[in-house]
């Protein structure tokens, strides 16, 4: 959404993002398009002295991340690009991308993820997330729990940062669920945005809207060097040609098939939430797919009220959780009869739409790919999305 709007006031974007849902170049774009395969190669030729003299150096070698960090930057500097949104790996401080100096430091609703790595309680994660806040930046804070917020506050006072807060000094002011998407009003940190529409669906992507709005406002200095807000006709327009492929994304129709990325419990409790607004399903079969190392159990339990069955399957990568394994779990949260496993993905799929059709073309039923960034990558190659 940041990247859509700078777009639309004629900046050239580069943006930078992770996980990949089907085709790695998807990570470095520029002007909302992914690098071209040949560029993506040449990005990485440009680099590869340079990662090779720091891996002679150093006992342990450059990682994925670190390297593919490294041929974002060069690309937009090669490009060059006039405003880089660069979204954290994982954490902050120590993430890879913090080396640069941000203008404006954005940070969305903190829950938990990675706890092994960053902190066992939203208050030790926000240590690690504030480390994004720069001396003099302006921070950009969604509604956040109260430890969390509490951390993120003394960060911000000691680097001398200005703080715009979800709920304070922006916000979402009004929403209703629309044909395709949602119509919103918007407060930002230059007044009222009105009738913004937003083709995608949920609660938490209008908060996500709020937030971005005011992350631009703030680039643009608006509240503090210019009065006046940004241009309505030009914030409606970007908005509306939003995409955010993966999040409760329609990709067949006669049954309704819908792929959300949602990989822990707080994604799947906002998914959850946003399925029943945003359609009028009869009898929802969920596809769930996931990763070993997450919290599976309280995702399977935020799913649960609104599956009637589940279809256990797992992904392509080695990351994946046994199918087998994710199924015992799912058996003791949705009981024995309303789970099915199907190791292959395509054979979940075709399992699931079996499923949804079972009561007549007219029923209502519809299913639902989940658990995973990868697992949605992959259905949504094989349903023809690719």
């Amino acid at each position: 959404m940041i990247e859509a709007l700078l777009g639309a006031f004629d900046l050239r974007t580069g943006r930078y993002t992770s996980p990949h849902v089907q085709s790695i170049t998807e990570r470095i774009t520029l002007d909302g398009s992914p690098i071209s395969a040949e560029r993506f190669v040449e990005t990485y030729d440009d680099i590869k002295a340079y990662v090779e003299m720091v891996d002679a150096q150093q006992e342990f070698r450059l990682s994925f991340f670190e390297v593919l960090t490294g041929m974002a930057y060069a690309a937009f500097a090669d490009a060059p690009v006039d405003v880089a949104v660069v979204e954290v790996g994982m954490g902050g401080s120590w993430d890879a991308t913090n080396v640069i100096d941000a203008d404006v430091a954005v940070v969305t609703p903190i829950d938990l993820d990675h706890t092994d790595r960053l902190g066992t309680t939203p208050g030790e994660i926000a240590v690690e997330k504030g480390g994004i806040i720069k001396q003099d930046a302006t921070v950009i804070l969604a509604q956040q729990p109260v430890d969390a917020a509490q951390v993120l506050l003394r960060k911000a006072v000691e680097v001398d940062a200005t703080v715009a807060r979800e709920g304070l000094e922006f916000g979402v002011v009004s929403r209703q669920v629309a044909v395709g998407g949602q119509v919103l009003t918007l407060r930002g940190l230059g007044g009222e945005y009105e009738e913004i529409f937003l083709p995608l669906h949920g609660g938490y992507q209008a908060h996500n809207a709020a937030v971005a709005l005011a992350a631009v406002e703030a680039f643009f200095g608006v509240g503090t060097q210019r009065p006046e807000p940004l241009d309505i006709g030009t914030v409606r327009k970007a908005f509306a040609a939003v995409t955010s492929p993966g999040r409760l994304e329609v990709v067949r129709r006669s049954p309704t098939v819908v792929l959300d990325a949602a990989h822990n419990p707080a994604g799947a409790r906002a998914t959850a939430e946003a399925v029943g607004e945003a359609f009028d399903f009869s009898r929802l079969i969920g596809v769930v797919g996931a990763s070993g190392d997450k919290n599976v159990r309280g995702l399977l339990e935020a799913f649960e009220p609104v599956l009637a069955e589940v279809v256990i399957t797992q992904n392509s990568t080695h990351r994946a959780m046994d199918a087998d394994e994710l199924a015992a779990i799912a058996v003791e949260i949705f009981g024995d009869d309303r789970v099915q496993v199907e190791p292959r993905l395509d054979d979940a799929l075709e399992a699931a739409i079996t499923l949804a059709e079972e009561d007549g073309e007219f029923s209502g039923g519809g299913v639902l790919v989940t658990g995973s960034v990868i697992t949605v990558g992959e259905a949504r190659l094989l349903l023809g999305r690719g």
